[in-house]
């Protein structure tokens, strides 16, 4: 299971929201590249950005900082907020990041995701952000009345990367991944899944692991590592290895 820092940019500083509110954040740092530099030297498999202004603005928003983010690291990068359109997708692409997150769009413009899926197999992961299991989307200010589980489905073969599952209760809030969700959600689909929110302590990586097995292949954290109470390191070694290292 792979650990996946994320960065998560606003006005070019890196923060973290609490439940997704864009008045509610802290700011831990003014240079989100060398926070993407530190956990790549950490062993960072894959780095998650997030272009939080872009996910308002329904447009990228802050494309210096994600450039000096892709000039600075060579780990892979996966990208989300704002993408609209396959201009967009493939200007990302050609500046060199991984992978493209899509998440309103799958709602909003289904033929955009099958679309790019079937252009760049393996690059398109799902962003798929629930509250009371019922997507949300445009940054998480709309809930819709489709499930999370039903909107997976609809993605099943056609070359999508993963799913990145997210409950925006858990989300800041470092209260513990849902389990049960994640877990229903990895069975329901043969699409990877990442989990997302929630994540506090090493204890929850532990607790993650076993969903290795339905098919959850990584997990996406921000605000433990920023806070320090979840190391990066450790949370590798125990994901690679099934026991913490001395």
């Amino acid at each position: 299971m792979m650990i996946i820092p994320a960065v998560d940019i606003k006005d070019g500083r890196c923060v973290r929201l609490l439940q997704g509110m864009m008045d509610r954040e802290t700011v831990f740092s003014d240079d989100p590249a060398a926070m993407a530099q530190r956990w790549e030297a950490l062993g960072a498999e894959l780095i998650h950005l997030v272009d939080l202004n872009g996910a308002v603005d329904k447009k990228p928003r802050n494309l210096p900082v994600i450039e000096s983010i892709l000039a600075g690291v060579k780990t892979p990068v996966q990208l989300g907020g704002g993408i609209r359109d396959m201009a967009t997708i493939e200007n990302y692409l050609q500046l060199g990041v991984a992978r493209i997150v899509l998440g309103t769009e799958a709602i909003r413009n289904p033929d955009l995701v099958i679309q790019a899926a079937r252009s760049f197999p393996e690059r398109i992961v799902v962003g798929i952000d629930a509250r009371n299991g019922y997507v949300a989307i445009e940054g998480w200010t709309e809930t819709t009345g489709t499930t999370a589980i039903d909107l997976a489905r609809r993605f099943e073969d056609i070359g999508i990367a993963a799913i990145n599952f997210t409950d925006i209760h858990r989300d800041g809030m470092q209260s513990g991944p849902n389990l049960e969700a994640t877990r229903q959600l990895a069975e329901a689909v043969a699409i990877p899944v990442v989990a997302s929110g929630g994540v506090s302590t090493i204890d929850d990586i532990r607790n993650l692991l076993p969903l290795e097995t339905v098919g959850v292949q990584g997990v996406i954290t921000g605000k433990a590592l920023y806070s320090g109470s979840l190391d990066l390191k450790e949370a590798i070694d125990l994901a690679r290895h099934g026991e913490t290292l001395p």
